[in-house]
């Protein structure tokens, strides 16, 4: 198809803004699906998308449009997640596009996703069209939304489009501003192929899908391709778009988005962000790709059976496929064996790539307390940066620590204030700045540690702003801490899997919450089980699982105390032998467990 038919575009937004609505409404408008096949939510194709409610993987779809001028456009748009830890997808998106559309609820105005979105497009030169959706609502108050788009985005407030994706209003002319004001593609003059890989995911049958935005040339069927980054080729035996499902058509031209196969088995060979280029004419310069992600939150994960670790190996790379902003490396444990030590973007994206490994992969897998990286400077001048508890030296070595700090961007109701304040002060937050954005809504910004967040958080914000208020954050860098290492003793033999690095401060606090968790999960043995958590040889907190008592009285109708002392001291020594022999199973749960806060149990 003609360049200028072509406009590319993602829906860029916070969380719960309507973002797959607004995408399901388009679909329905272009008519590539009949509508008894049609459900909501329709571009959200995992089940943990559709329980939660929320847009975890990008997704694109090419939808036909005849304009009122009569001509007929190639739109090709991609539905991105709205929650912070997902913001590797958007900026992947955002790559690929010329245009976005910055969608923005009528009832609850701009948020912190909304701005960080926003400055993510402008990065990358897009064009930015404001639409405003759920304008169906009674609290929709769009006078007060134009005034934030001008105020606090920049933007003019007249060019916003109102929409209500849910009712269908005003499709039609949100399609006519997209043809209108997002400019077609554009192609370098050389004429070789230049494919940037944005995204990927494995078919068990045909190998790994490649989806690729084309910046000059073409690909074709029969065609052979070469990755820039690592020099492999391969022959395409299918290239085509996406239409809800891959619809192949022989060829994908330039300024377009689409996939091809090419019968890549060997995962490692494909990376997001790699050029794709014709092998018989290469380009010279591979294209820009995407930044470098840094992931911010470690956990090691183990399978329950060891046998299952070179299955759960080629389950982490094909699922890396699909996730690239999950890494991880070779671990191994004393306690679960061996494993992969991960780094995530948050917690979040901790329990999504949890539940995708269980369900779509059936590996059945235990999870390590998340931890951050500190850096920590030794005695002997050497520095080094530790995430895992298992590479933390002994305390006499250690000079000085550091734990990373984060910049959080706090956007609520005025009513909510308060407890806003009282939590991140909790979480040893420093007030950097308070902003009245307008007569009901406020900005906070707070400089605290990242380690402070990883727990209950963004549960606990979410809970005293009655789900009002957003959170957005950004690393800043690394400041002094007082860093010590917890371990769990179970019948006083540590298990390395239950070490958790903390502030000194809330060593405690972390030891007992421990503790308790397990005692709660641990089955009564015959005799008693102790739970320590311990700094070095201190021990901070314990708790005891008690043991079942076995009624060795019950065939003594009667008769002399003696025969009943003697019993009861023959079960005493027994006891005590079994103290001295016995060891304790720890359920899968137990791991689980330590991972929550007290409320969700």
């Amino acid at each position: 198809m003609d360049l200028q038919h072509i406009r590319n575009f993602c829906i860029v937004a916070h969380i719960d803004h309507g973002k797959s609505t607004l995408a399901d409404r388009l679909i329905q408008k272009a008519r590539i699906i009949d509508d008894r096949q049609f459900q909501n939510q329709i571009l959200d194709n995992m089940d943990i998308e559709r329980e939660r409610g929320i847009t975890i993987k990008s997704q694109a779809v090419t939808i036909p449009y005849t304009a009122k001028n009569s001509e007929t456009y190639e739109l090709n748009f991609v539905d991105t997640p709205g929650h912070v830890d997902f913001s590797y997808e958007v900026s992947r998106a955002i790559a690929s596009c010329e245009g976005a559309l910055l969608l923005i609820d009528a009832a609850q105005g701009i948020e912190s996703q909304t701005l960080s979105n926003m400055y993510l497009a402008l990065e990358h030169d897009l064009e930015i069209l404001p639409v405003i959706n759920k304008i169906d609502l009674p609290a929709a108050d769009i006078p007060a939304v134009k005034h934030q788009i001008d105020h606090d985005l920049g933007l003019d407030p007249e060019t916003a489009v109102l929409v209500s994706a849910k009712q269908g209003t005003g499709i039609d002319e949100l399609l006519e501003a997209i043809v209108t004001r997002v400019p077609p593609p554009t192609t370098d003059d050389s004429g070789k192929t230049k494919a940037l890989i944005f995204d990927c995911h494995y078919d068990p049958y045909r190998g790994v899908v490649v989806h690729v935005r084309i910046f000059s040339g073409s690909l074709k069927n029969g065609q052979t391709i070469r990755f820039m980054s690592s020099g492999s080729e391969y022959k395409i035996e299918n290239c085509g778009i996406f239409k809800l499902k891959l619809e192949e058509t022989g060829e994908i031209g330039a300024g377009a988005v689409g996939y091809f196969i090419a019968g890549v088995k060997t995962v490692s060979d494909v990376r997001v962000g790699d050029t794709v280029t014709d092998a018989e004419n290469p380009a010279e310069e591979p294209l820009d790709g995407f930044k470098e992600v840094k992931p911010v939150v470690f956990s090691s994960i183990y399978p329950i059976d060891s046998n299952d670790y070179d299955e759960l190996r080629d389950s982490m790379e094909k699922l890396k496929l699909n996730d690239a902003s999950l890494t991880f490396e070779k671990d191994s444990s004393i306690a679960l064996g061996h494993g992969f030590r991960c780094g995530f973007l948050g917690l979040l994206h901790l329990e999504v790539v949890q539940e995708r490994l269980e369900r779509d992969f059936n590996q059945a897998v235990i999870f390590t307390a998340p931890s951050v990286r500190y850096s920590v400077k030794l005695s002997n001048g050497e520095e080094k940066f530790v995430d895992n508890p298992a590479d933390y030296p002994e305390q006499s070595r250690i000079d000085s620590a550091q734990e990373p700090y984060i910049k959080a961007s706090i956007i609520s109701p005025a009513t909510y204030l308060g407890s806003l304040i009282s939590l991140c002060t909790e979480k040893r937050g420093t007030q950097t700045n308070m902003q009245y954005l307008d007569e009901k809504r406020v900005e906070l910004t707070y400089e605290m540690p990242l380690s402070e967040v990883l727990f209950d958080f963004y549960d606990r914000l979410k809970s005293y702003s009655r789900g009002y208020a957003s959170f957005d954050y950004d690393i800043i860098g690394y400041r002094p801490t007082e860093l010590v290492k917890i371990d769990i003793l179970i019948n006083g033999k540590p298990v390395d899997a239950l070490s958790q690095l903390s502030y000194k401060g809330n060593a405690y606090e972390r030891a007992r919450h421990v503790c308790e968790m397990l005692k709660e999960e641990i089955s009564r043995q015959q005799f008693k089980i102790a739970i320590q958590g311990a700094i070095g040889s201190q021990i901070i907190a314990r708790e005891t699982v008690n043991p079942v008592r076995k009624d060795v009285l019950a065939k003594c109708y009667g008769g002399d105390i003696t025969r009943k002392r003697k019993l009861l001291e023959k079960q005493k020594e027994g006891k005590k032998r079994m103290k001295m022999i016995g060891d304790v199973e720890l359920p899968q749960s137990a791991f689980l467990a330590v991972l929550k806060t007290k409320d969700e149990n």
